[in-house]
């Protein structure tokens, strides 16, 4: 199962179908409270974080998900005006634009899974 968090529809619908045709199973968010209730309901194996979102970004995500032992990769085209909240959250970057099934792969081969 596949967290992923992105505030543009055409991109989680794509890294959707991405995941899909992964094999995997995809939760989808397009804000960080939906995320944190995906979380709870349902744990993820791996996650896939926009890394700027309307009005936020998605550090309160990463955060959970570092304490519960989650991977992510952060997927980001924004890298000028987030570039402190990257480096701050540490994990793999997958600049956009990145083919989606790429982005899933990647996430998928972080995991393990």
């Amino acid at each position: 199962m596949i967290l992923i968090l992105d505030d543009e529809p055409l991109i989680l619908m794509d890294l959707e179908f991405a995941a899909e045709d992964s094999g995997h199973e995809a939760l989808c968010a397009t804000d960080c409270r939906q995320a944190m209730k995906l979380i709870e309901a349902r744990p993820p194996r791996v996650a896939v974080l926009d890394v700027s979102l309307k009005g936020e970004t998605c550090e309160r995500v990463a955060r959970e998900l570092d304490q519960r032992g989650i991977p992510y990769v952060l997927h980001s085209g924004d890298l000028d005006r987030q570039d402190e909240t990257v480096a701050r959250l540490g994990a793999p970057l997958v600049p956009k634009p990145t083919p989606s099934d790429s982005v899933i792969a990647a996430a998928v081969q972080l995991a393990g899974c």
